[in-house]
């Protein structure tokens, strides 16, 4: 507007050094690429932290020896540690056994002498000749079937000899060009190329590295710019909250005398007992599972009951 003087703006006061902190890329503060922490390399001895020296020295107590020693091996003689049945079975037991000495001289009974007989075919099944249908078809009935002699003699008719004949091409089907094209004589000798084709036959240019620098140089009137209030305000680090503690050096701290001498109570000491479980051929195994109580043996059943226990007349 005319009669409106234009004041200049007022910038406030801002140090030179926070633009050029403010002005360097960010870097990354990861170790090892992109993990946070020390280098963990996996299958070696090294622990994750160094062990103190006092628990170095320190006894294990009769409950931690307990712990670590390892799980028993139930399996004795020949079934100790057989990987070549759990490889194909996915560490589960395999059905497959081996038979004992023992077994194989042991004579077997009758029963089993009758069992061991193979199924004879009935009376009236008559076996033919030549069974290779039968061989190459698991013993199942093949869809192979032999002609007869008279229809092998026979006459075929037009329709059967339409039938036998393959799909024929279409008249207008081109078949596959080949890759490599043949260029006649005088285009290689004669032919000379035009400044289009000369033009569009030139590569790409593509400029080589980023197109700016990470570091770029700052005009004088940036660096003495004053920030205004609101850009302060922003350009504040992120504060941590309040109630915040930071991780401890040593994730390892010393234990208290008073707890060393503790003594536990008896429920610390009936929870600590280890729960011991069954096997599975136990649990699933039970013999009075056909027995009757005394109790329900001498039960009187009730009219309800009994009209119920009687059978459907139809």
């Amino acid at each position: 507007m005319a009669g409106v003087a234009v004041q200049p703006r007022a910038f406030p006061f801002y140090d030179s050094e926070r633009i050029f902190e403010l002005a360097h890329p960010k870097e990354s503060k990861a170790i090892w690429q992109t993990s946070f922490g020390p280098r963990v390399l996996w299958g070696t001895q090294d622990m994750l932290w160094p062990i103190s020296a006092d628990a170095l020295k320190t006894q294990a107590t009769a409950r931690v020896i307990q712990l670590a020693n390892p799980k028993k091996n139930f399996q004795t003689g020949i079934r100790v540690n057989r990987p070549q049945y759990e490889v194909g079975s996915c560490g589960r037991a395999s059905v497959i056994w081996e038979v004992s000495p023992l077994a194989q001289k042991a004579e077997p009974s009758e029963r089993l002498c009758v069992l061991a007989y193979p199924k004879k075919p009935l009376k009236e099944y008559l076996e033919k000749e030549d069974r290779r249908s039968f061989a190459y078809s698991c013993g199942r009935v093949s869809p192979i079937w032999e002609l007869s002699e008279a229809a092998k003699q026979c006459e075929e008719r037009p329709r059967t000899s339409n039938l036998s004949r393959p799909k024929s091409v279409h008249p207008d089907f081109q078949g596959e060009r080949e890759i490599a094209t043949i260029i006649p004589k005088p285009a290689l000798t004669h032919a000379k190329c035009t400044e289009r084709l000369e033009f569009l036959a030139r590569p790409k240019s593509r400029k080589e590295g980023p197109f700016r620098e990470p570091q770029w140089p700052v005009a004088k009137t940036a660096m003495s710019f004053n920030a205004s209030n609101r850009q302060l305000e922003l350009a504040k680090p992120k504060t941590l909250p309040e109630g915040f503690q930071p991780n401890r050096e040593d994730p390892q701290w010393r234990i208290s005398r008073a707890s060393k001498k503790a003594i536990a109570g008896v429920r610390l000491n009936e929870l600590s007992v280890p729960i011991i479980r069954a096997t599975m051929d136990h649990v699933q195994f039970d013999p009075d599972a056909f027995l009757v109580k005394e109790a329900a043996l001498k039960a009187v059943c009730s009219r309800r009951t009994e009209e119920l226990a009687q059978p459907i007349q139809r």
